[in-house]
């Protein structure tokens, strides 16, 4: 079967001579305007110069604010009465109060506890021999074997394992 309904087709016109005609002029409009408003400023080297000179008087003034707030005695609140001092005074205030005072003692530092347990050791606590072959649980064996050993003590000195005794065999 045949579609008998067509797709929709869409007329495109083109656009008249003055539309374009009338975009343009508009830019054009726009960039006078631009122009009469800002107008031409020409970039010499007096305008670089004056610029300079500007900056120059502004560091200057800052510099001298900064110098007069360093040195001179003046209020900032009165109402709380904090008031400004030359910094060469302050700084002797300063040393004066320390002098006067004693310095405290420092407490102890606390240092971190010390591991017993050698480098290459097993972080889980070492199972004698004896304690093994006689306890009926891994805790008990753990808890008869204490601490592990610093390595103090040579090798040559533990005893050697005693015999586990067989179990009795049961029938059913």
């Amino acid at each position: 079967m045949a579609d008998t309904q067509s797709a929709p087709s869409i007329a495109y016109t083109r656009a008249p001579f003055s539309t374009w005609l009338g975009i343009v002029c508009l830019f054009v409009l726009f960039g006078l305007i631009v122009l009469t408003v800002i107008g031409p400023s020409p970039r010499t080297s007096d305008y670089e110069e004056t610029r300079a000179k500007k900056r120059m008087e502004k560091l200057k003034t800052l510099h001298e604010e900064s110098q007069k707030e360093l040195t001179t005695y003046a209020w900032v609140d009165k109402n709380k009465g904090v008031a400004r001092i030359p910094i060469d005074r302050a700084m002797e205030v300063t040393v004066a109060d320390l002098a006067q005072k004693k310095p405290a003692p420092a407490g102890p530092i606390a240092t971190p506890a010390a591991q017993t347990a050698p480098a290459g050791a097993s972080p889980v606590p070492a199972v004698s021999p004896q304690g093994a072959a006689g306890s009926s649980s891994p805790a008990e064996a753990a808890a008869k074997a204490g601490p592990p050993s610093s390595g103090a003590a040579p090798a040559t000195q533990q005893s050697p394992p005693a015999p586990a005794s067989p179990a009795p065999a049961t029938t059913p």
